[in-house]
């Protein structure tokens, strides 16, 4: 048999999941909890925020403002000379005016106080209440007095010099009249001296008529000039005066440290979310759902310590393979739900891979899977195909005595018969028993350095070792390396089939996820699931690992020695010799 066939329901995995309605809430709550993940930059952004509002109320806290009011009068003069209607004052260029520099200047003359007119003005505000004709003169300073002080000469400085623009308006005005007057009253007085010297009998009509124009004229700008001269120039008057301040103007440094707080969520929410966005990690199983469009089957518990380093990956490799306690329960769940996985139970067949980096996690959990199948009473074969850094026969010894197969299945040739020689030297009709305690007996067919490893993995050897899991009660696990940095795993899923991924989710991305997930697809398999776990668990003992309550006994624990029997001890595997 070639093993060779269709992937088995592999494109009914291929269609990304559709978003049902109801899961928002949970995917928003999932959103969250990712954001929470970033708990530096939240802390950071509300540390800013109540450093920014600490400072803010500390700055505010010795700032006084007083507020002086004033009506303006209209005048009866705009600045171009022309009269100005009834209730024609523009209050938007009357509070322009106010701020003006020429107020300033005047103010810091009041005042004298040694500081510039811009410096002053910087502390001014004034607002007009709609519909009014009254302007507000809000002046900030660091003392009550000086803030009283400060808002009276401010609305003083406006008023004289309103004032002193309306005088000198009107006295323009009665300059310009007084040149128009000059000319006719020289005119006047020649024509009287005319008419008195011909007699009034003898006058002209004519001459008459001029002197009695330039006359009327005459009195029509001494009536200008004195209406001028009687005008009322008050520019407005002081509703309220500036009353020294009570309390500081600020909101008060509690109120701007839980101001600055509350932005400093915000600011450390917003930065949280942009990392989420760009961070193309994977964070929670959710991301891995996504992004191989194929379910969690579980996750390793979490070892006691992130471990990094050639001396950490020396102590994993020195605990024994076998898990106890919560990790080789979880364990025996992946293995029942792969059991009961439709995919899975057609071909009994699975292709365990990293997607990068090292192999020893997948080697755990390829063992453990096999020693959880042969607890179900399956005949187990486990290949290691990772034949340029095999690594499971130096953590196992074999058994010299005992026939493969023959402790669980004696009578069953399937497993018993070895393929044939390799032309390159691997597989070598070489298969090892491998005794996993009170699980039972699985196969292993070890991987060793060849020169030519894509022959050896495509050879009719292995394609008939494959084959052997036709067996009804039979299950095959190949080990591979890591889908993304050889093609090995590539050159065996077609006829493996199902691929399960043994990934650290804080150590992958999903780009990397998803282009495994095409891998997979195009060389004709699918991809049945993912096998979670953090750094540390790579292997994990009985007797170091967390148990949980009333936790079933190690599997891995020896049992009791026969007669006659020796008993050789194992990387945490035991082999027999007899």
């Amino acid at each position: 048999m070639t093993g060779r066939g269709a992937p088995g329901g592999g494109d009914e995995r291929d269609p990304a999941p559709a978003v049902h309605p109801d899961d928002e809430p949970d995917l928003l709550r999932d959103q969250f909890r990712q954001l929470l993940r970033y708990r530096r930059l939240i802390a950071l952004g509300i540390a800013l925020g109540v450093l920014g509002g600490g400072w803010l109320g500390v700055s505010g806290a010795d700032s006084y403002t007083a507020t002086t009011e004033i009506t303006v009068r209209p005048l009866p003069l705009d600045s171009s000379g022309a009269t100005s209607a009834p209730g024609g004052t523009s209050m938007g260029s009357e509070r322009r005016t106010a701020l003006s520099s020429v107020v300033a200047e005047r103010a810091a003359d009041t005042l004298d106080s040694g500081r510039r007119p811009q410096q002053l003005a910087a502390g001014l505000q004034v607002t007009n209440p709609p519909d009014t004709r009254m302007l507000r003169f809000s002046f900030t300073a660091h003392s009550p007095r000086a803030a009283a002080r400060g808002a009276d000469a401010f609305a003083a400085a406006y008023l004289g010099n309103r004032e002193q623009d309306a005088e000198a308006r009107a006295a323009s005005m009665v300059d310009s009249y007084e040149k128009q007057r000059e000319p006719l009253l020289k005119e006047r007085d020649r024509l009287a001296e005319e008419i008195a010297s011909s007699g009034r009998e003898g006058a002209l009509d004519g001459t008459l008529s001029a002197h009695s124009s330039v006359v009327s004229r005459i009195a029509e700008l001494d009536g200008s000039i004195s209406d001028l001269r009687a005008e009322d120039t008050t520019p407005g008057r002081v509703v309220t005066e500036a009353v020294p301040p009570d309390a500081p103007a600020g909101p008060g440094l509690l109120l701007m440290l839980g101001l600055g707080a509350a932005v400093g969520v915000g600011l450390g929410l917003l930065a949280a979310w942009v990392r989420l966005v760009f961070d193309p990690a994977v964070r929670t199983p959710g991301d891995v759902v996504r992004a191989l469009h194929a379910p969690v089957l579980g996750t390793l518990p979490r070892g006691r310590g992130r471990r990094r380093g050639k001396r950490a990956e020396r102590r994993a490799r020195s605990r024994p393979l076998l898990a106890g306690g919560r990790l080789a329960e979880e364990y025996r769940s992946v293995a029942f739900r792969l059991a009961y996985d439709e995919t899975f139970a057609r071909r009994r067949r699975v292709l365990v891979v990293p997607p990068r980096g090292g192999i020893d996690t997948a080697l755990a959990a390829s063992v453990n899977l096999s020693a959880s199948f042969a607890e179900m009473g399956k005949e187990v074969l486990l290949l290691e195909a990772d034949l340029r850094t095999p690594s499971l026969t130096e953590r196992l010894r074999h058994a010299d005595g005992l026939r493969p197969g023959g402790t669980s299945r004696p009578e069953a040739g399937g497993w018993a018969r070895a393929p044939g020689h390799g032309t390159i030297g691997w597989p070598a009709g070489h298969r090892v028993p491998i005794d996993a305690g009170e699980s039972g007996v699985f196969d292993l067919v070890p991987g060793h350095r060849v020169s030519k490893v894509p022959r050896a993995l495509t050879s009719s050897a292995v394609t008939q070792l494959i084959g052997y899991a036709d067996d009804s009660d039979s299950v095959l696990l190949v080990l591979a390396p890591a889908v993304l940095s050889y093609a090995d795993a590539i050159a065996l899923i077609d006829r493996v089939d199902c691929v399960l991924l043994v990934c650290d989710p804080r150590e992958v991305r999903r780009d990397d996820l998803a282009r495994v997930r095409e891998l997979v697809a195009g060389a004709g398999g699918c991809v049945l699931g993912a096998l979670l776990h953090s750094e540390g668990t790579g292997g994990d003992s009985g007797r170091g690992g967390v148990s949980g309550p009333a936790a079933p006994p190690d599997r891995g624990a020896a049992p009791r020695t026969r007669p006659a029997e020796f008993v050789r001890e194992g990387v945490g595997l035991r082999v027999l010799d007899r």
